[in-house]
Protein backbone atom coordinates (compact mmCIF):
# COMPACT_ATOMS: atom_id res chain seq x y z
CA UNK A 1 0.00 0.00 0.00
CA UNK A 2 1.35 3.44 -0.62
CA UNK A 3 1.11 6.07 1.25
CA UNK A 4 0.27 9.95 1.25
CA UNK A 5 3.83 11.17 0.56
CA UNK A 6 4.81 8.47 -2.15
CA UNK A 7 1.63 9.00 -4.11
CA UNK A 8 2.62 12.70 -4.32
CA UNK A 9 6.12 12.66 -5.12
CA UNK A 10 7.54 14.21 -8.39
CA UNK A 11 10.89 12.36 -9.11
CA UNK A 12 13.15 14.64 -11.50
CA UNK A 13 16.34 14.54 -12.65
CA UNK A 14 18.91 17.88 -13.67
CA UNK A 15 21.56 18.79 -15.16
CA UNK A 16 24.13 20.36 -12.94
CA UNK A 17 26.71 22.86 -15.44
CA UNK A 18 28.52 25.09 -13.93
CA UNK A 19 31.25 28.16 -15.60
CA UNK A 20 32.85 30.42 -14.18
CA UNK A 21 31.06 30.28 -10.69
CA UNK A 22 27.65 30.48 -12.67
CA UNK A 23 24.94 27.36 -13.36
CA UNK A 24 22.71 27.28 -16.05
CA UNK A 25 19.08 27.84 -15.57
CA UNK A 26 16.27 27.42 -17.68
CA UNK A 27 12.63 29.34 -17.82
CA UNK A 28 9.75 27.09 -19.27
CA UNK A 29 7.61 28.82 -21.83
CA UNK A 30 4.48 30.20 -19.71
CA UNK A 31 6.65 30.25 -16.21
CA UNK A 32 7.89 33.03 -14.05
CA UNK A 33 10.38 30.69 -12.22
CA UNK A 34 14.10 29.46 -13.30
CA UNK A 35 14.79 26.30 -12.72
CA UNK A 36 17.84 23.46 -13.43
CA UNK A 37 17.50 22.13 -16.71
CA UNK A 38 16.11 18.38 -16.90
CA UNK A 39 12.54 17.00 -15.87
CA UNK A 40 10.39 14.04 -15.22
CA UNK A 41 11.37 10.36 -15.44
CA UNK A 42 8.67 8.89 -18.55
CA UNK A 43 7.63 5.35 -17.65
CA UNK A 44 10.28 2.88 -16.77
CA UNK A 45 13.68 5.10 -17.79
CA UNK A 46 16.35 5.16 -15.34
CA UNK A 47 18.24 8.99 -14.29
CA UNK A 48 20.64 8.39 -17.28
CA UNK A 49 17.98 8.27 -20.15
CA UNK A 50 15.93 11.27 -18.37
CA UNK A 51 18.62 13.39 -18.51
CA UNK A 52 19.71 12.94 -21.89
CA UNK A 53 16.32 13.33 -23.55
CA UNK A 54 15.33 16.29 -21.55
CA UNK A 55 18.69 17.84 -22.43
CA UNK A 56 18.39 17.67 -26.00
CA UNK A 57 14.71 18.37 -25.35
CA UNK A 58 15.30 21.89 -23.78
CA UNK A 59 18.80 22.88 -24.73
CA UNK A 60 19.26 21.39 -28.13
CA UNK A 61 23.04 19.45 -26.53
CA UNK A 62 23.68 16.22 -26.79
CA UNK A 63 25.27 15.02 -23.18
CA UNK A 64 27.90 12.50 -23.49
CA UNK A 65 26.87 9.55 -20.87
CA UNK A 66 30.44 8.60 -20.24
CA UNK A 67 31.17 11.85 -18.42
CA UNK A 68 27.88 11.57 -16.75
CA UNK A 69 28.45 11.98 -12.76
CA UNK A 70 26.01 12.02 -9.51
CA UNK A 71 26.22 14.88 -7.43
CA UNK A 72 23.71 14.60 -4.83
CA UNK A 73 19.80 14.05 -4.38
CA UNK A 74 17.70 16.64 -3.31
CA UNK A 75 14.31 16.64 -1.72
CA UNK A 76 11.71 19.70 -0.68
CA UNK A 77 8.18 19.95 0.28
CA UNK A 78 5.81 22.28 -2.44
CA UNK A 79 2.25 22.61 -1.80
CA UNK A 80 0.72 18.94 -2.00
CA UNK A 81 3.76 17.51 -3.27
CA UNK A 82 7.52 16.57 -2.41
CA UNK A 83 9.83 17.18 -5.00
CA UNK A 84 12.71 14.59 -5.30
CA UNK A 85 16.28 16.00 -7.52
CA UNK A 86 18.65 13.72 -8.45
CA UNK A 87 21.54 16.12 -9.87
CA UNK A 88 24.15 14.91 -12.84
CA UNK A 89 27.06 17.14 -14.52
CA UNK A 90 28.41 16.29 -17.66
CA UNK A 91 30.09 17.47 -20.54
CA UNK A 92 28.40 18.00 -23.76
CA UNK A 93 28.80 18.34 -27.57
CA UNK A 94 26.99 20.88 -29.52
CA UNK A 95 25.83 24.99 -28.91
CA UNK A 96 23.65 25.32 -25.92
CA UNK A 97 20.41 26.99 -26.81
CA UNK A 98 17.14 27.24 -25.81
CA UNK A 99 14.42 24.82 -27.46
CA UNK A 100 11.00 25.09 -28.45
CA UNK A 101 9.99 24.35 -24.43
CA UNK A 102 12.26 26.71 -23.13
CA UNK A 103 11.74 30.63 -23.26
CA UNK A 104 15.43 31.77 -21.94
CA UNK A 105 18.28 30.19 -20.57
CA UNK A 106 20.65 32.42 -17.84
CA UNK A 107 23.99 31.81 -16.03
CA UNK A 108 22.77 32.29 -12.21
CA UNK A 109 25.07 32.99 -8.81
CA UNK A 110 23.93 32.38 -5.55
CA UNK A 111 22.88 35.70 -5.37
CA UNK A 112 19.73 34.36 -7.51
CA UNK A 113 18.49 31.81 -5.68
CA UNK A 114 15.26 33.40 -4.79
CA UNK A 115 14.81 33.14 -8.77
CA UNK A 116 14.48 29.02 -8.47
CA UNK A 117 12.31 26.47 -6.73
CA UNK A 118 13.00 25.50 -2.79
CA UNK A 119 14.79 22.19 -4.33
CA UNK A 120 16.71 24.25 -6.47
CA UNK A 121 17.79 26.28 -3.51
CA UNK A 122 19.43 23.16 -1.76
CA UNK A 123 21.89 22.36 -4.64
CA UNK A 124 22.36 26.41 -4.97
CA UNK A 125 23.76 25.85 -1.20
CA UNK A 126 25.84 22.72 -1.53
CA UNK A 127 27.59 24.12 -4.22
CA UNK A 128 28.11 27.47 -2.41
CA UNK A 129 29.18 25.46 0.25
CA UNK A 130 31.80 23.84 -1.61
CA UNK A 131 32.99 26.80 -3.55
CA UNK A 132 31.99 26.20 -6.70
CA UNK A 133 29.11 28.82 -7.12
CA UNK A 134 29.72 32.68 -6.63
CA UNK A 135 28.13 34.36 -4.12
CA UNK A 136 27.57 37.17 -6.69
CA UNK A 137 27.54 38.52 -9.93
CA UNK A 138 31.31 39.58 -11.01
CA UNK A 139 31.31 43.57 -11.39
Amino acid sequence: MRTEREQRLIDTVAWVRIEEGRILCARPRGKDVFYIPGGKREGAETDLQTLLREIDEELTVALLPDTVAHVGTYEAAIPNALVRMACYTADYSGVLAASSEIDEIAWFTYADRPHVPPVDQLLFDDLLADGLLARHPNP
